[in-house]
């Protein structure tokens, strides 16, 4: 747990470092509980004008976080959170592996899942609020495998509060208790899946959405809307398993969270919990979210890999302990030698090699731009940037994305023309942007410094004022 604690720092922090880290999704969060920490509502500029992150997705989770910043108001703050959650991890993992059988099988358990990819790829990503998932879920097979129906209740509970989709994930914990015949619970925690997701999708979110509505909607593949989704997973079930295959990331996603895991998963009913969180990506229409390189996949990998072991325990009790223990032995070091290999050979899937190679320890020609371009920023002004640059303004400007802020109070800008487009919901171009400054008169402080522009201009003292309130100490 300490090195791999001393490797997501190490990783993450020289990430920010060397402009890596983005206003999505680190900026996003850190304004959220920089405003937490301050006692106010969590608008985000980064989002557009006034926006309140509770009307995009339902995390109030992420205001435990609020005290950390009272140490150290930092984004990086949040990265050293998702780190301690991340190895945390480890924790419930060992005492299940060690309780089915001993302890060099759990802490291989343990090892694998802290460095097996889909933690390199939420490290690489930077904070996000499934990181408070990720323990939880573990948490609640160990509950499970401790005869505390109850306590898995109210860990399954406690994920209602990190996003508004595990309510989905709650039905799935209730299917396993129910396997299990303890009846009552499973009811319960349907129950609670039900009335949470309803609570957060039909109530907290479309009340404070600029839409007045949930806008997630993102299946079209099954249909235009959720009954219509329904009714053509139950009617057409081959063309709905079909739609899980149906594109080479897909595949590879499938692939790389099974077969180091030897296909076991599928024959444990704990796979069933990280099955709606894995098919609600493979249903989604955004390319994204299938590959295997965001922080999506992190809250999958301890329940897959204690499926497996699941799997192992049931066949140790036919072929013998010592047989058993073997195998047990042989599952994790299979994921260990994936992860090395990986590590050494692919590093879009398996980040850290930057790291271990020293591939990132110094700064870029473009990094070292970014960095002049951001200390032309005075403290206190209304600024929009470019999405690599956001990290390093949040904890002293009002900073949102280029097109996110209204034009009355907007003072500064950075602009990357070396993207195609400059980030957030709606995107504007560069050209968009440069036709955008030159309308509101902006003029050009930096030209051109690998791509980075930055201009300024004077706005009134309103509207200064209301940019520096902002971040009020």
């Amino acid at each position: 747990m300490t090195a791999a604690s001393l490797l997501y720092l190490a990783h993450s922090l020289l990430r920010f470092r060397n402009f890596e880290a983005k206003g999505y999704d680190l900026g996003i969060f850190d304004q959220a509980v920089r405003q937490y920490a301050l006692f106010e509502a969590p608008i985000v500029p980064i989002k557009g004008e006034d926006f309140h992150l509770l009307g995009d997705h339902f995390h109030p989770i992420i205001a435990s976080l609020a005290p950390l910043y009272w140490i150290w108001g930092d984004p990086r703050m949040l990265n050293v959170a998702m780190t301690a959650l991340l190895v945390s991890t480890a924790v419930p993992v060992y005492l299940v592996v060690r309780s089915w059988f001993s302890h060099g099988p759990a802490i291989l358990s343990a090892a694998a899942v802290l460095l097996f990819w889909p933690f390199q790829a939420m490290v690489n990503w930077d904070f996000h609020e499934i990181a408070f998932g990720v323990p939880l879920i573990a948490w609640v097979i160990w509950a499970m495998e401790r005869h505390r129906p109850w306590l898995a209740v109210g860990l399954s509970a406690a994920l209602l509060l990190v996003r508004e989709d595990l309510g989905v994930t709650l039905l799935a914990v209730a299917l396993v208790l129910a396997i299990r015949r303890q009846w009552l619970p499973a009811a319960v925690t349907a129950a609670l899946g039900v009335l949470g997701f309803w609570f957060a999708t039909e109530v907290v979110i479309p009340h404070f959405s600029p839409a007045g509505e949930f806008g997630y909607w993102e299946y079209t593949a099954l249909g235009a809307s959720a009954g219509a989704a329904v009714v053509f997973m139950l009617t057409q079930p081959w063309h709905a398993v079909a739609v899980l295959f149906d594109h080479p990331l897909k595949v590879g996603l499938w692939l790389l969270h099974f077969l180091p895991l030897w296909l076991l998963p599928f024959a444990s009913p704990y796979v069933i919990i990280g099955a709606p969180i894995l098919l609600s990506r493979l249903f989604n229409d955004r390319l994204n979210v299938w590959a295997p390189v965001y922080q999506y996949d992190a809250i999958l990998a301890p329940v897959f890999l204690l499926a497996a072991l699941d799997v192992v325990r049931r066949i140790a009790g036919r072929t013998g302990p010592r047989a058993g223990r073997r195998i047990a032995v042989a599952l994790p070091s299979t994921v260990l030698a994936v992860t090395l290999v990986g590590t050494l050979l692919f590093p879009q899937v398996f980040p850290f090699q930057r790291t271990l190679t020293g591939d990132n320890w110094t700064m870029t020609d473009r990094a070292e731009a970014h960095l002049r371009a951001v200390d032309r920023i005075p403290d206190g002004v209304c600024v929009e940037a470019a999405d690599t640059a956001v990290p390093h303004l949040v904890d002293r400007t009002r900073v949102g994305l280029n097109g996110t802020t209204d034009d009355d109070r907007l003072m500064w800008l950075i602009i990357d023309d070396r993207v195609d487009e400059l980030g957030g919901s709606d995107p504007l171009t560069p050209q968009e942007a440069f036709a955008r400054a030159d309308r509101l008169g902006f003029e050009p402080v930096i030209e051109d410094d690998e791509g980075l522009w930055v201009f300024t201009r004077e706005v009134g003292e309103d509207a200064a004022a209301g940019c520096a309130d902002y971040l009020r100490r």
